[in-house]
């Protein structure tokens, strides 16, 4: 029996391998990368799948060497597979093979969104799969009449490496939305989007009939072929978690299993993943939704503008200081003035928006500003901190549509570039008013999440499985950091909060001004 878990991680990057031993301690990893189609136009990506298969193959042998330079044997127990989510995987023959995929990130269904939106009353992103068939089905519809299965670059490369046609209920829930009373497919939605297409063409296959079977955490996820074996170097019949996105991977990946639990990555851009106690009514463009690997709902707050506006404010003002031209680190100047500014930012209030962010309805960049600003505080921590808050604010409004249903929001999980200064989790909890916990133990990264879903598949063979929630539970060790919102200084964020709302208001105006 093998000792160890394998994780698959396949981004829009490239892929990455991870081998853990059974205390989920990463060993060695591997890694391989890939390109998109080159000469598609602007706004277009795809990938070619066999790609991601060469790379898999690739990392595994790197995998395989480091183990032999450690000395240890590669013994694999179990292994989970996490994806870039929605692409659109179009298999064509009964070995897997398929045409190039249009990934989450083609922009090239915006009207089928709409369309689908309106007609399912959920809202449909137009990087969710079954968006994307709409829009393939209308203008590519001679190249799709041999298509037998659809399903997502993760669910694709467990097609390949086991033969069945199966997914995991969050990468699902990135194809078409999921029924919280079966967690399966929603069957009338399937009914009316079926209806829908086949008005326009008559000899449309039911997406139901081209969708991978639903799974759950800890169910059979399929196991090793003859060719899964050769491509990953590892016994056949080697058993495989259900194949999830990269979301619901760092989910798992951050221990994040309880209702009123919210993952929070602050970058490039921010997501702030919040576990819900049952279906999201209605269309927010704020909130996306998906599923968590136990199929509990996930209502998505996505950002495109998080931190490069707070960073570009830092570089701006921290390398013309003393310290900064001095130690040639804007942060290390920044940072403690930020954290020492006050809550108010001494009345000083910004605008993210170097990019559009269709969330809050703003549909360009180009309008980033501070606001207020007079020579008393015209400080560098308080443009910092304005700008930080600018973000925090938007997601507060993503916030107040879940409040309104009554979702619960307890506390906030912080990972991403932003714990590298972990004190900010004080300004988060201040400006969100709600507690702040930075995991000691909660690995941040899609890979370790596939690994632990691999670690609980082998358990529910081996044993009696318990729950998710639990099991990811005995995962926690060290002394997490907690930041609890101060009173003064979470009701001085609140008011800031108001003016941020009024200010958004006038963005429009704003956006007008500065394009002519």
């Amino acid at each position: 029996m093998g000792h160890g878990y394998l994780g698959i991680d396949l981004g829009t990057q490239g892929l990455s391998v991870i081998y853990t031993g059974s205390d989920m301690r990463v060993i060695a990893t591997g890694e391989a990368g890939y390109e998109m189609v080159a000469g598609l136009q602007a706004g277009c990506y795809e990938q070619t799948p066999r790609d991601w298969e060469n790379a898999l193959s690739q990392a595994m042998k790197s995998l395989a060497q480091k183990m032999e330079q450690l000395g240890q044997p590669l013994q694999v127990s179990a292994i989970g597979i996490s994806g870039q989510m929605h692409g659109e995987v179009q298999i064509f023959d009964q070995i897997g093979n398929a045409r190039n995929t249009r990934l989450w990130c083609d922009a090239r269904n915006e009207v089928e969104e709409r369309e689908l939106t309106d007609l399912l009353n959920v809202k449909m992103p137009k990087r969710m799969t079954s968006v994307r068939w709409l829009w393939s089905l209308r203008h590519r519809g001679p190249d799709t009449a041999d298509v037998c299965q659809l399903t997502t670059p993760g669910g694709w490369l467990a097609r390949r490496l086991t033969g069945q046609h199966l997914l995991g209920i969050g990468d699902a829930s990135g194809m078409f939305p999921i029924d919280q009373g079966t967690l399966d497919y929603d069957t009338t939605l399937l009914a009316k989007y079926d209806a829908f297409v086949q008005r326009a063409n008559s000899k449309a296959p039911s997406l139901r009939s081209l969708l991978p079977q639903v799974r759950r955490a800890g169910q059979d996820g399929g196991v090793l072929n003859e060719h899964g074996a050769r491509v990953l170097g590892l016994p056949k019949g080697t058993p495989l978690a259900p194949a999830e996105g990269d979301q619901p991977a760092a989910l798992a990946g951050s221990l994040i299993g309880l209702a009123g639990m919210v993952s929070m990555s602050f970058g490039t851009s921010v997501c702030a993943n919040s576990v819900g106690d049952r279906t999201f009514h209605g269309v927010s463009r704020a909130i996306d939704h998906f599923c968590a690997v136990d199929g509990k709902p996930i209502n998505m707050v996505w950002l495109r503008n998080g931190t490069t506006y707070m960073n570009t404010v830092v570089q701006m003002v921290g390398g013309l200081s003393e310290r900064g031209l001095r130690d040639g680190n804007p942060f290390a100047a920044v940072i403690p003035e930020l954290l020492a500014a006050k809550p108010d930012c001494g009345g000083v209030l910004a605008l993210p928006f170097m990019d559009d962010e269709p969330g809050v309805g703003v549909s360009r960049g180009g309008t980033a500003v501070l606001i207020g600003l007079n020579e008393q505080n015209a400080t560098s921590g308080n443009v910092a901190r304005a700008a930080l808050l600018a973000t925090v604010f938007n997601l507060r409004l993503g916030g107040e549509n879940l409040l309104a249903q009554g979702f619960p929001l307890e506390q906030i999980v912080l990972s991403g570039g932003l714990t590298k200064s972990p004190e900010l989790g004080q300004v988060i909890a201040d400006g969100l008013n709600l507690p702040v916990t930075i995991l000691a133990s909660g690995t941040e990264g899609s890979a370790w999440g596939a690994a632990l879903m691999a670690k609980y598949r082998h358990r529910c063979l081996e044993s009696e499985k318990g729950s998710w929630s639990d099991f990811l539970a005995e995962h926690a060790s060290g002394t997490p950091l907690r930041f609890t919102p101060i009173a003064d200084a979470a009701s001085a964020s609140s008011l800031m909060f108001a003016r941020y709302k009024r200010l958004l208001q006038v963005q429009a105006a704003l956006d007008e001004a500065v394009t002519g």
